[in-house]
């Protein structure tokens, strides 16, 4: 029954998405066109649930280029309206469209010069009427059963805004290395704006041996460079293949005299490389499709000889694994 009830709600909330997607119309397309068109930012108000969809709403438009704020109507009226400027796009949540507190702070929007989104779910409402552009919200039923807690009119709400965030997004040209710029101490930012070369060890790091490198000698170098692998160049210095730990177990499980074998004859040919200027969460793709820990990096895609070599570890202590 549990299990039932809440697939119910669910599907509830589900079926006013779609029939929300098909109401879009060309309303959509002039609040787009008048954010677009302001020199202002993005105010963003609604009392109760409205109101806490609506601080996920500016804070999304915020993060994804759209200059945007919350603004609560209730400080608004006692002070906090002193935030709007002329030129500014308010954006009002209101279900009903007939919020007391919404409703109060409309003449000062008016007289601020500042332009009237409205999201609500009844047309003929108050708040509906007085905007310069309507976006249509309303929904077939909430999902809870009384009726009462608001649901999936809240569900449709954020969709709303979300839609209006990606509209600007892509009007607007916004890439990754933009959300980035906004996003510099999270996960995210990390993995958009880190690149290779950032993490890579280089120089005298570089674990390099020669291909006619006795194995013993190449063992000092896998163990003195503490990344369980060493690289191993011809004689014109092109990295023609590695030497892992794998490989000398493996090789030693066969029965091969690893002391006196050369690095030539030990490694793995034709090892997996990766350009300095990708991405680090692109290394950590490769390394995770190829189910290896280590990528020797090159100067560009036609080099022979590698300029540094990054680990999992690198990419671990990064945070962008």
């Amino acid at each position: 029954m549990i299990i039932d009830d809440a697939r119910k709600v669910i599907r509830i909330e589900a079926e006013a998405l779609l029939a929300l997607a098909d109401s879009i119309n060309g309303e959509f397309e002039r609040a787009v066109e008048l954010i677009l068109a302001s020199n202002g930012r993005v105010v963003v108000t609604g009392m109760g649930k409205s109101g806490l969809i609506g601080q996920k709403i500016a804070s999304t438009m915020a993060s994804t280029g759209t200059p945007a704020f919350f603004l609560h109507p209730a400080e608004g009226i006692h002070g906090d309206l002193g935030m709007i400027m002329k030129g500014d796009v308010v954006i009002a949540l209101s279900n009903s469209g007939e919020t007391e507190e919404v409703l109060r702070i409309l003449p000062v929007i008016k007289r601020l010069g500042a332009s009237l989104i409205v999201m609500a779910g009844n047309p003929d409402s108050t708040l509906s009427r007085s905007g310069d552009v309507f976006l249509d919200i309303s929904v077939k039923e909430e999902a809870c059963p009384l009726g009462l807690a608001p649901t999936a009119s809240t569900t449709a709400t954020l969709a709303m805004g979300d839609a209006l965030a990606v509209a600007l997004l892509l009007k607007r040209g916004f890439r990754a290395e933009d959300f980035a710029l906004f996003h510099p101490g999270g996960s995210l930012g990390k993995k958009l704006i880190l690149r290779v070369e950032d993490l890579m060890h280089t120089g005298a790091d570089l674990p390099l041996v020669a291909a006619t490198t006795l194995m013993r000698e190449a063992l000092f170098t896998i163990t003195a460079k503490g990344l369980g692998i060493t690289g191993v160049n011809d004689l014109h210095g092109a990295l023609v293949g590695v030497i892992t730990d794998g490989d000398l177990r493996r090789a030693l499980e066969k029965g091969i005299d690893i002391l006196n074998s050369s690095a030539g004859d030990l490694m793995t040919p034709r090892p997996k490389r990766i350009n300095r200027l990708e991405l680090a969460a692109r290394a950590l793709q490769q390394m995770e499709q190829f189910s290896i820990t280590s990528l020797f990096v090159f100067a560009d895609d036609e080099a022979k000889s590698p300029v540094g070599i990054i680990h999992l570890h690198d990419l671990l202590k990064a945070g962008i694994a």
